[in-house]
Protein backbone atom coordinates (compact mmCIF):
# COMPACT_ATOMS: atom_id res chain seq x y z
CA UNK A 1 0.00 0.00 0.00
CA UNK A 2 1.33 3.40 -1.05
CA UNK A 3 1.04 6.14 1.77
CA UNK A 4 0.81 9.89 1.51
CA UNK A 5 0.41 12.36 4.30
CA UNK A 6 1.22 15.72 5.14
CA UNK A 7 4.70 17.18 6.90
CA UNK A 8 1.80 18.00 9.86
CA UNK A 9 0.57 14.27 9.90
CA UNK A 10 3.91 13.73 10.10
CA UNK A 11 5.06 15.38 13.41
CA UNK A 12 2.09 14.00 14.88
CA UNK A 13 3.09 10.74 14.24
CA UNK A 14 6.59 11.36 15.33
CA UNK A 15 5.38 12.50 18.77
CA UNK A 16 3.53 8.61 18.89
CA UNK A 17 6.80 6.54 19.05
CA UNK A 18 8.17 4.23 16.32
CA UNK A 19 6.18 1.85 13.83
CA UNK A 20 6.56 2.23 10.41
CA UNK A 21 8.66 1.00 7.20
CA UNK A 22 8.09 2.53 4.10
CA UNK A 23 9.97 -0.44 1.43
CA UNK A 24 10.79 1.12 -2.11
CA UNK A 25 9.83 -1.04 -5.01
CA UNK A 26 11.87 -1.62 -7.18
CA UNK A 27 14.56 -1.79 -5.46
CA UNK A 28 17.77 -3.70 -5.20
CA UNK A 29 20.15 -5.44 -7.64
CA UNK A 30 19.21 -4.65 -11.45
CA UNK A 31 19.26 -6.64 -14.62
CA UNK A 32 22.47 -5.50 -15.35
CA UNK A 33 24.23 -6.05 -11.48
CA UNK A 34 22.52 -9.52 -11.65
CA UNK A 35 23.79 -10.39 -14.93
CA UNK A 36 27.04 -9.36 -14.05
CA UNK A 37 27.30 -11.59 -10.31
CA UNK A 38 25.96 -14.59 -12.17
CA UNK A 39 28.84 -14.29 -14.80
CA UNK A 40 31.50 -14.37 -12.49
CA UNK A 41 29.77 -17.40 -10.69
CA UNK A 42 29.23 -19.15 -14.11
CA UNK A 43 32.84 -18.48 -14.81
CA UNK A 44 34.04 -19.94 -11.21
CA UNK A 45 31.92 -23.28 -12.38
CA UNK A 46 33.42 -23.55 -15.22
CA UNK A 47 36.74 -22.35 -15.08
CA UNK A 48 37.62 -23.10 -11.63
CA UNK A 49 39.37 -20.63 -9.23
CA UNK A 50 41.19 -18.33 -9.24
CA UNK A 51 39.05 -16.26 -11.88
CA UNK A 52 40.42 -12.53 -11.98
CA UNK A 53 37.51 -10.06 -12.10
CA UNK A 54 39.18 -6.59 -13.57
CA UNK A 55 37.44 -4.07 -11.17
CA UNK A 56 34.90 -4.72 -8.88
CA UNK A 57 32.17 -6.35 -10.44
CA UNK A 58 29.35 -4.12 -8.75
CA UNK A 59 30.03 -1.46 -6.39
CA UNK A 60 28.77 -3.61 -3.50
CA UNK A 61 31.35 -4.56 -0.75
CA UNK A 62 29.19 -8.10 0.60
CA UNK A 63 29.03 -9.14 -3.20
CA UNK A 64 32.56 -8.77 -3.54
CA UNK A 65 33.36 -10.25 -0.42
CA UNK A 66 30.58 -13.66 -1.70
CA UNK A 67 32.62 -13.67 -4.46
CA UNK A 68 36.22 -13.75 -3.11
CA UNK A 69 35.15 -16.44 -0.89
CA UNK A 70 34.37 -18.49 -3.89
CA UNK A 71 38.02 -18.03 -5.46
CA UNK A 72 37.40 -14.59 -7.60
CA UNK A 73 40.58 -12.59 -7.27
CA UNK A 74 39.77 -8.56 -7.97
CA UNK A 75 42.70 -6.56 -10.12
CA UNK A 76 42.40 -2.65 -11.16
CA UNK A 77 44.21 -3.32 -14.29
CA UNK A 78 44.51 -6.39 -16.69
CA UNK A 79 47.95 -6.34 -16.43
CA UNK A 80 47.54 -7.68 -13.52
CA UNK A 81 46.39 -10.73 -14.23
CA UNK A 82 48.63 -13.92 -14.99
CA UNK A 83 49.19 -14.30 -18.93
CA UNK A 84 46.81 -17.73 -20.30
CA UNK A 85 44.27 -16.78 -17.00
CA UNK A 86 40.83 -16.11 -17.33
CA UNK A 87 39.82 -12.23 -16.23
CA UNK A 88 36.14 -11.22 -16.49
CA UNK A 89 35.31 -7.20 -16.70
CA UNK A 90 33.08 -5.52 -14.75
CA UNK A 91 29.55 -4.78 -15.41
CA UNK A 92 30.54 -0.74 -15.80
CA UNK A 93 32.46 -1.68 -18.93
CA UNK A 94 35.94 -0.84 -20.69
CA UNK A 95 37.77 1.07 -22.44
CA UNK A 96 39.17 -0.69 -25.94
CA UNK A 97 42.82 -0.21 -24.94
CA UNK A 98 41.64 -2.85 -21.97
CA UNK A 99 40.30 -5.51 -24.62
CA UNK A 100 43.73 -5.28 -26.80
CA UNK A 101 45.81 -5.32 -23.84
CA UNK A 102 43.90 -8.74 -22.58
CA UNK A 103 43.87 -10.19 -25.54
CA UNK A 104 47.87 -9.17 -25.91
CA UNK A 105 48.37 -11.65 -22.79
CA UNK A 106 46.30 -14.12 -24.32
CA UNK A 107 43.91 -13.96 -21.50
CA UNK A 108 40.83 -15.74 -21.52
CA UNK A 109 38.23 -12.81 -21.35
CA UNK A 110 34.72 -12.92 -20.28
CA UNK A 111 32.86 -9.39 -21.01
CA UNK A 112 29.98 -8.76 -18.06
CA UNK A 113 29.69 -5.42 -19.36
CA UNK A 114 25.84 -4.42 -18.66
CA UNK A 115 24.45 -3.96 -21.85
CA UNK A 116 22.95 -0.73 -21.39
CA UNK A 117 26.52 0.22 -20.93
CA UNK A 118 27.29 -0.89 -23.75
CA UNK A 119 24.85 1.03 -25.45
CA UNK A 120 26.52 4.13 -24.78
CA UNK A 121 29.79 2.91 -25.86
CA UNK A 122 28.03 2.10 -29.46
CA UNK A 123 26.44 5.63 -29.62
CA UNK A 124 30.04 7.32 -29.08
CA UNK A 125 31.53 5.51 -31.69
CA UNK A 126 28.39 6.26 -33.80
CA UNK A 127 28.58 10.15 -33.37
CA UNK A 128 32.54 10.14 -33.13
CA UNK A 129 32.81 8.35 -36.73
CA UNK A 130 29.63 11.28 -37.54
CA UNK A 131 32.48 13.77 -36.66
CA UNK A 132 30.84 14.82 -33.78
CA UNK A 133 32.27 16.02 -30.10
CA UNK A 134 30.41 14.33 -27.14
CA UNK A 135 30.02 15.94 -24.37
CA UNK A 136 29.59 13.11 -22.08
CA UNK A 137 27.47 13.92 -18.28
CA UNK A 138 29.12 11.82 -15.51
CA UNK A 139 30.88 11.46 -12.72
CA UNK A 140 34.90 11.54 -13.08
CA UNK A 141 37.10 8.67 -12.23
CA UNK A 142 33.96 6.50 -12.37
CA UNK A 143 34.73 3.33 -14.21
CA UNK A 144 31.77 3.45 -16.38
CA UNK A 145 33.10 6.84 -17.31
CA UNK A 146 36.43 5.96 -17.84
CA UNK A 147 35.37 2.78 -19.86
CA UNK A 148 33.36 5.48 -22.62
CA UNK A 149 35.79 8.23 -22.80
CA UNK A 150 38.34 5.66 -23.95
CA UNK A 151 36.22 5.39 -26.76
CA UNK A 152 37.65 8.65 -28.27
CA UNK A 153 39.62 10.39 -25.60
CA UNK A 154 40.51 13.12 -27.67
CA UNK A 155 36.79 14.04 -28.69
CA UNK A 156 34.80 13.19 -25.95
CA UNK A 157 34.48 15.79 -23.05
CA UNK A 158 33.63 15.04 -19.60
CA UNK A 159 30.80 17.38 -17.78
CA UNK A 160 30.42 17.11 -14.45
CA UNK A 161 27.76 19.66 -14.06
CA UNK A 162 26.19 22.71 -15.05
CA UNK A 163 30.01 24.72 -13.32
CA UNK A 164 32.15 22.59 -16.63
CA UNK A 165 29.43 24.51 -19.64
CA UNK A 166 30.96 27.34 -19.90
CA UNK A 167 34.77 25.97 -19.73
CA UNK A 168 33.84 23.40 -22.65
CA UNK A 169 35.75 24.05 -26.03
CA UNK A 170 34.69 21.60 -29.14
CA UNK A 171 36.04 21.64 -32.63
CA UNK A 172 32.80 22.56 -34.38
CA UNK A 173 29.54 24.21 -31.86
CA UNK A 174 27.30 22.96 -34.89
CA UNK A 175 28.75 19.23 -34.11
CA UNK A 176 27.99 17.98 -30.58
CA UNK A 177 25.86 15.71 -28.95
CA UNK A 178 25.43 15.05 -25.29
CA UNK A 179 25.12 11.63 -23.79
CA UNK A 180 25.81 10.08 -19.87
CA UNK A 181 26.48 7.68 -17.44
CA UNK A 182 24.22 5.56 -16.54
CA UNK A 183 23.45 5.28 -12.76
CA UNK A 184 23.09 9.66 -12.46
CA UNK A 185 20.16 11.24 -10.87
CA UNK A 186 17.68 12.30 -13.26
CA UNK A 187 17.24 15.35 -11.85
CA UNK A 188 20.37 16.93 -11.74
CA UNK A 189 21.23 15.49 -15.99
CA UNK A 190 17.96 17.55 -16.60
CA UNK A 191 19.70 20.71 -15.22
CA UNK A 192 22.96 19.78 -16.64
CA UNK A 193 21.52 19.16 -19.94
CA UNK A 194 19.53 22.50 -19.73
CA UNK A 195 23.01 24.52 -19.50
CA UNK A 196 24.37 22.67 -22.74
CA UNK A 197 21.84 23.27 -24.79
CA UNK A 198 21.94 27.18 -23.70
CA UNK A 199 25.50 27.39 -24.57
CA UNK A 200 25.65 25.04 -27.52
CA UNK A 201 22.16 25.27 -29.34
CA UNK A 202 22.67 22.70 -32.01
CA UNK A 203 23.09 20.26 -29.37
CA UNK A 204 21.69 16.82 -30.25
CA UNK A 205 20.40 14.09 -27.20
CA UNK A 206 21.52 10.57 -27.36
CA UNK A 207 18.49 8.04 -29.29
CA UNK A 208 17.57 6.91 -26.23
CA UNK A 209 17.72 7.31 -22.59
CA UNK A 210 21.12 6.91 -21.25
CA UNK A 211 20.34 6.70 -17.34
CA UNK A 212 19.15 3.41 -16.95
CA UNK A 213 15.35 1.77 -16.74
CA UNK A 214 16.92 0.77 -13.25
CA UNK A 215 17.90 4.09 -11.67
CA UNK A 216 15.07 5.98 -12.89
CA UNK A 217 12.62 2.85 -11.65
CA UNK A 218 14.32 3.14 -7.98
CA UNK A 219 15.11 7.48 -8.10
CA UNK A 220 11.05 7.53 -8.61
CA UNK A 221 9.96 4.53 -5.95
CA UNK A 222 11.94 7.03 -3.52
CA UNK A 223 10.41 10.37 -4.75
CA UNK A 224 6.89 8.83 -3.89
CA UNK A 225 7.79 7.71 -0.50
CA UNK A 226 10.11 10.38 0.55
CA UNK A 227 7.18 13.08 1.61
CA UNK A 228 5.97 10.88 3.81
CA UNK A 229 8.81 9.65 6.06
CA UNK A 230 10.65 11.33 8.99
CA UNK A 231 13.96 9.30 7.70
CA UNK A 232 14.97 7.40 4.62
CA UNK A 233 17.86 4.83 4.66
CA UNK A 234 19.80 3.65 1.24
CA UNK A 235 21.44 0.53 1.57
CA UNK A 236 24.17 0.14 -0.61
CA UNK A 237 28.50 0.46 -0.24
CA UNK A 238 29.54 4.54 -0.52
CA UNK A 239 31.50 3.59 -4.08
CA UNK A 240 28.07 3.29 -5.42
CA UNK A 241 26.84 5.81 -8.00
CA UNK A 242 23.42 4.41 -7.88
CA UNK A 243 23.05 4.25 -4.27
CA UNK A 244 24.37 7.79 -3.86
CA UNK A 245 21.72 8.98 -6.15
CA UNK A 246 19.14 7.46 -4.17
CA UNK A 247 19.83 9.58 -0.59
CA UNK A 248 20.25 12.76 -2.74
CA UNK A 249 16.77 12.25 -4.23
CA UNK A 250 15.34 11.39 -1.32
CA UNK A 251 16.41 14.65 0.17
CA UNK A 252 15.34 16.86 -2.82
CA UNK A 253 11.91 15.10 -2.79
CA UNK A 254 11.57 16.33 0.91
CA UNK A 255 12.49 14.04 3.84
CA UNK A 256 14.41 15.77 6.52
CA UNK A 257 17.25 13.12 6.08
CA UNK A 258 19.52 9.85 4.56
CA UNK A 259 21.35 8.27 5.17
CA UNK A 260 23.84 5.82 3.13
CA UNK A 261 24.61 2.46 4.85
CA UNK A 262 26.78 -0.74 3.85
CA UNK A 263 24.80 -2.76 5.48
CA UNK A 264 22.40 -2.89 8.52
CA UNK A 265 24.80 -3.32 11.03
CA UNK A 266 25.62 0.49 10.26
CA UNK A 267 22.14 1.44 11.22
CA UNK A 268 22.60 3.83 14.10
CA UNK A 269 19.97 3.61 16.45
CA UNK A 270 19.86 7.32 17.71
CA UNK A 271 18.68 8.03 14.06
CA UNK A 272 15.58 6.22 15.08
CA UNK A 273 14.39 8.09 18.29
CA UNK A 274 11.59 10.15 17.76
CA UNK A 275 10.66 9.00 14.64
CA UNK A 276 7.60 7.86 13.19
CA UNK A 277 8.41 6.44 9.53
CA UNK A 278 11.57 5.43 7.78
CA UNK A 279 11.89 4.70 4.53
CA UNK A 280 13.97 1.73 3.46
CA UNK A 281 15.67 1.19 -0.09
CA UNK A 282 18.51 -0.54 -2.26
CA UNK A 283 20.88 0.56 -4.87
CA UNK A 284 20.75 -1.36 -7.90
CA UNK A 285 24.20 -3.51 -6.78
CA UNK A 286 22.80 -4.43 -3.42
CA UNK A 287 21.87 -8.19 -2.98
CA UNK A 288 17.76 -8.17 -1.40
CA UNK A 289 19.54 -10.46 1.83
CA UNK A 290 20.96 -6.94 2.75
CA UNK A 291 17.34 -5.47 2.41
CA UNK A 292 16.03 -8.13 4.81
CA UNK A 293 18.36 -8.05 7.73
CA UNK A 294 18.14 -3.74 7.75
CA UNK A 295 13.95 -4.81 7.90
CA UNK A 296 15.08 -7.05 10.95
CA UNK A 297 17.58 -4.28 12.57
CA UNK A 298 14.55 -1.53 11.82
CA UNK A 299 11.99 -4.24 13.66
CA UNK A 300 14.30 -4.96 16.39
CA UNK A 301 13.52 -1.03 17.20
CA UNK A 302 9.97 -0.98 16.92
CA UNK A 303 9.70 -0.50 13.36
CA UNK A 304 7.74 -3.63 12.16
CA UNK A 305 5.05 -2.46 10.38
CA UNK A 306 6.00 -2.81 6.56
CA UNK A 307 4.33 -0.76 3.55
CA UNK A 308 5.53 -1.46 -0.39
CA UNK A 309 5.58 1.93 -2.22
CA UNK A 310 5.66 0.39 -5.68
CA UNK A 311 6.56 2.94 -8.67
CA UNK A 312 6.31 0.28 -11.26
CA UNK A 313 7.00 -3.10 -12.12
CA UNK A 314 10.15 -4.40 -13.51
CA UNK A 315 10.69 -7.21 -15.80
CA UNK A 316 13.81 -6.54 -17.60
CA UNK A 317 15.83 -9.49 -17.76
CA UNK A 318 19.71 -9.75 -19.40
CA UNK A 319 21.43 -13.27 -20.46
CA UNK A 320 24.50 -13.73 -19.57
CA UNK A 321 27.23 -13.62 -21.68
CA UNK A 322 28.46 -17.01 -23.65
CA UNK A 323 31.48 -18.57 -22.23
CA UNK A 324 34.82 -16.91 -22.73
CA UNK A 325 37.07 -15.45 -25.89
CA UNK A 326 40.26 -16.34 -26.12
CA UNK A 327 42.63 -14.73 -28.82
Amino acid sequence: MTYFGSSAARSADAAAGPGRVLLASPRGYCAGSDRAVVTVEKALDRYGPPVYVRQRIVHNTHVVRALERRGAVFVEAADEVPEDAVVVFSAYGAAPEVHTEAARRRLTTVDATCPLVTKVHMEARRFVREGYDILLIGHEGHEEVIGTMGEAPDRIHLVGGPDDVPYLQVADEGRVVWLSQTTLSVDETAVTVHALKARFPALLGPPGDDICYATRNRQAAVRRLAGACDLVLVIGSRNSSAAARLAEVAVLAGVPTAHLVDCAEEIDPAWLRGMSTVGLTSGASVPEILVAEALDRLAAHGFDDVEVVRATDERQPFTPPRGGTRP
